[in-house]
């Protein structure tokens, strides 16, 4: 142990992160204790890693915390993450930042204070590459005086900030790339709750369990689009066409404008949302380059909405990976299908199929037999369904069937790898 170069141990004790195991780690010989205090790059405090952490008091635990700072030098990562914990006196949260602030490149904060302690103004005009916010609140950002010229990421969860603020927090970053919202408490100026954020860097935005009116955003490098779990009256993106990954899960929005965006798509994945299909071809009928599709859980809003697999084959002639899932019209007592299986134009590059049911019948297998002719180039498939609890002996009888239809089915698709995922 001892043989080890110092720096070589310290950068050891760096991956251990959690600040229980890098003191038992250090208390190993006396180079382990050097390196630990003059080599130690990043140190984690997480209410989930020790549970004595809940079982102590905050002036303990300030203490403890504090002890083991202080120790350090040079500090280049730090995560104070502390659920479930009382509130920590202001004075002594802004001691640690103040201490580690110069050296910081990634800073994880969840922690609650009294009174609540302006972070930005803390970590503003220093190196922080990465910071990650969590049940705080942010008033008066000042892009001039609080700019963070090396910041690449940043993330908010649960925290409170005015639409403008956020949006004066991303002018304080020129340099940002990606950023995550999650469930934020968006202060109202008026009746209306709309957010605009415009940023000539973003590359990532990850949004999640956001309600609003309107949801503006303006990112000519935006490439990667991801809403789940969201509420709003309209949202539009601004660019220049940089945009490669868009995914939707469990989104209601009534407008949805994506514009001039969609020229590089490669992949989309939409899930759990309602839009008539002609609306939502339009908007991605430009998309070329589309590698991967996938529809899950979609519901077409009009009675004459069928999705065109012909339109798909015309329009998508890169694409190599689909999934879908196969419903019926519930207000048609025949059932009718969601997808026009006509025409003979194939899906040449396709090689992994993806389809699933939510309800079982024999039309289903039909469907899938149709796919797979429209597959000639077909290497995988994957066939998803829901078994309930409960079942029918006419649901058993049913399942019992189509397993054997696809059994004969699969054996002329014999170079098809076949899976199957029940939940």
């Amino acid at each position: 142990m001892d043989d080890l170069p110092i720096e070589v141990i310290g950068n050891v004790l760096s991956h251990l992160g959690a600040a229980r195991d890098v003191i038992i780690a250090s208390a190993t010989c006396r180079s382990w204790r050097e390196a630990f205090r003059r080599h130690l790059h990043a140190l984690s405090f997480n209410s989930d890693d020790w549970p004595v952490y809940r079982d102590l008091t905050p002036a303990r635990l300030e203490i403890l915390i504090t002890q083991t700072l202080f120790q350090t030098i040079g500090l280049q990562g730090l995560s104070i993450l502390m659920d479930d914990v009382d509130e920590f006196a202001g004075s002594t949260v802004i001691a640690w930042l103040m201490y580690t602030r110069e050296s910081l490149r990634w800073l994880f904060y969840n922690v609650r204070t009294t009174p609540n302690i302006n972070i930005l103004e803390l970590c503003g005009r220093q190196k922080l590459e990465m910071l990650v916010l969590a049940h705080n609140t942010i008033i008066g950002v000042e892009p001039h005086y609080q700019r963070f010229p090396c910041l690449t990421s940043l993330s908010l969860s649960y925290v409170s900030i005015s639409a403008w603020d956020l949006n004066m927090l991303l002018s304080a970053c020129p340099t940002i790339e990606n950023l995550v919202l999650v469930n934020p408490e968006i202060a109202m100026s008026d009746t209306l709750v709309t957010v605009e954020l415009y940023s000539p860097t973003l590359k990532s935005i990850y949004v999640e369990s956001i309600s609003l009116d309107k949801f503006i955003l303006e990112a000519d490098s935006l490439e990667s689009l991801h809403l789940k779990f969201c509420a709003l009256e309209l949202f539009e993106l601004l660019g220049k066409g940089a945009l490669k990954y868009l995914k939707i899960d469990d989104v209601s929005v009534i407008h949805l404008y994506i514009g001039e965006a969609v020229d590089n798509l490669e992949i989309i994945d939409v899930s759990n949302f309602t839009i008539t299909w002609s609306t939502f071809f339009q908007m991605i009928s430009g998309s070329s380059k589309l590698r991967r599709l996938r529809l899950w859980d979609v519901v077409f809003d009009e009675e004459d909405d069928i999705l065109d697999l012909e339109t798909i084959s015309d329009f998508f002639p890169n694409l190599k990976y689909l999934a879908l899932n196969y419903e019926l019209r519930d207000d048609l007592r025949d059932g009718v299908l969601h997808y026009d299986l006509q025409g003979s134009c194939p899906l040449d590059n396709v090689v992994t199929l993806e389809l699933g049911w939510t309800v079982i019948n024999n039309l289903f297998t039909y469907w899938v037999s149709a796919l797979l002719k429209r597959c000639p180039n077909l290497r995988k498939l994957v066939i998803h369904g829901v078994i309930s609890e409960s079942k029918t002996q006419e649901e058993c009888q049913m399942l019992a069937n189509f397993t054997s239809c696809i059994v004969q089915l699969m054996r002329k698709y014999i170079h098809v790898d076949v899976q199957f995922e029940y939940e």
